[in-house]
């Protein structure tokens, strides 16, 4: 049995942000087992904890960021990159400021920091998720595959860096069995690159003005400016960091083979996201039997509705009181679809929408669930019905939190077949007294 680690000492590390020019100080803390990667951001009167996982990804362009509420951690992907390959599963960083500091823009003085820290041994076992069907997605002539891999018992990764001739770049191809140790020599000394217009565009923006050619990759058609690769290939070598760091996010170490073609950050999360819900998926089926969160038994413990009102099977996602996913399976024995319509059945807009309120009120009572109140449907604004439901479609029923008080609560509701949207609407709820009702 694998088991999970953490470090054995706390460790620093300081610096300015890549983007932001700002000073940050970074102290890394052992963290108990099963607690995963958590940021806390030090530098405010009431410190902020935001746990690396994709519920908290904010987009940015050409970083990642992790964000709660107004707080943000910008460019985390070079530290949970060094956290990744070497196998870090709990770890607790604190923060001054709201980027990460990019010691010679690459990962190679957080490895350093981390292995000086030391490691322990945890008794807890180690959370690997093992990829066992194909992932692919792909957007603007970029893609990127998660596949299964017979070949090595660990993480395996092949990306395809094509920037054309006439870039100083060109075309570099890299694979490579992620180890510690080939991470630490062949990947975490690779450096953030520019292209040369890129680098002018992001300085008239603001950012990145305390960087100079020698600080970081610029390169025009003739190579790096001012500067000289550290390997020959360096700029594949920092894609494959910039995904590693991404991957962390999963949150767990993953065992298959991705492969890239021209992917950034956008296309990286999408497919972090993918992961981290099978993953999640298949750990409630391995412990619970179910894929579900809360099964019909205890969702009926916390709406009053019955048959024939209850439309809500099971949820299976929940971030909290800020998000939840739902499912409403809908077979032809539905009673509606007697008259609606005979011959031509039709789910009625106001049951999805009854749905999404319902949906709502679960999301909610993970806040009120010891305060003794309800959420009682108060008004919807912006309903769109888009998509006929019929016999045989899956609703995945979606609500996101927008604003909670004290006795008024409001959420951005949506209603999926597949990646068709059938409804969405924003519902507004009033916090009640039980015993009033």
């Amino acid at each position: 049995m694998k088991l999970q680690k953490t470090i054995k000492n706390e460790a620093k590390l300081n610096g300015k942000g890549l983007f932001s020019g700002e000073p940050a100080g970074v102290l890394f803390k052992p963290a108990p087992a099963n607690s995963g990667i958590d940021f806390l951001r030090t530098d405010s009167d009431n410190p902020v904890r935001i746990s690396a996982t994709p519920p908290n990804l904010a987009e940015r362009a050409r970083r990642t960021t992790l964000k709660r509420d107004s707080v943000v951690i910008e460019t985390v992907e070079h530290c949970l990159a060094a956290v990744c390959a070497l196998g870090i599963d709990n770890l607790l960083i604190e923060l001054t400021g709201n980027e990460l500091p990019a010691p010679d823009c690459s990962s190679l003085k957080y490895v350093r920091v981390l292995k000086e820290a030391g490691f322990a041994e945890q008794d807890a076992e180690k959370k690997e998720y093992t990829i066992t069907q194909p992932v692919s997605i792909s957007s603007g002539g970029a893609s990127i595959y998660a596949l299964p891999n017979n070949d090595f018992n660990g993480l395996s990764i092949t990306y395809d860096l094509d920037y054309g001739g006439h870039t100083g770049i060109g075309r570099q191809v890299f694979s490579c069995n992620l180890t510690p140790e080939l991470f630490e020599k062949h990947l975490a000394p690779a450096r953030t690159f520019l292209l040369e217009a890129e680098a002018k565009q992001f300085q008239a923006r603001g950012m990145g003005k305390h960087l100079g050619p020698r600080e970081i990759l610029v390169i025009n058609s003739d190579g790096p400016i001012k500067n000289s690769y550290r390997f020959d290939n360096e700029c594949v070598r920092h894609k494959i960091v910039d995904l590693i760091g991404d991957l962390a996010i999963v949150g767990r170490a993953i065992r298959g083979r991705i492969v890239a073609y021209k992917s950034g950050h956008n296309l990286n999360q999408m497919l972090v996201r993918k992961l981290y819900d099978s993953a999640e998926k298949t750990e409630r089926i391995e412990k619970f039997g179910t894929d579900a969160i809360l099964d019909i038994r205890r969702i009926q413990k916390i709406l009053p509705h019955r048959y024939p009102f209850l439309l809500v099977d099971k949820v299976i996602e929940i971030d909290g009181d800020k998000k939840i996913k739902g499912v409403k399976n809908v077979t032809y024995n539905e009673h509606f679809f007697q008259g609606h319509f005979p011959g031509t059945p039709v789910m009625p807009g106001v049951l999805i929408v009854e749905a999404m309120a319902q949906i709502s009120g679960l999301l909610f009572a993970q806040r009120l669930e010891h305060t003794g109140m309800l959420a009682v449907l108060l008004s919807m604004d912006d309903v769109k019905l888009r998509k006929a439901v019929m016999p045989g479609d899956q609703l995945i029923l979606i609500a996101e939190t927008e604003r909670i008080r004290s006795r008024t609560a409001r959420c951005k509701c949506r209603a999926m077949v597949g990646d068709a949207v059938a409804a969405e609407a924003n519902i507004k709820f009033m916090l009640v007294d039980d015993e009033k009702i």
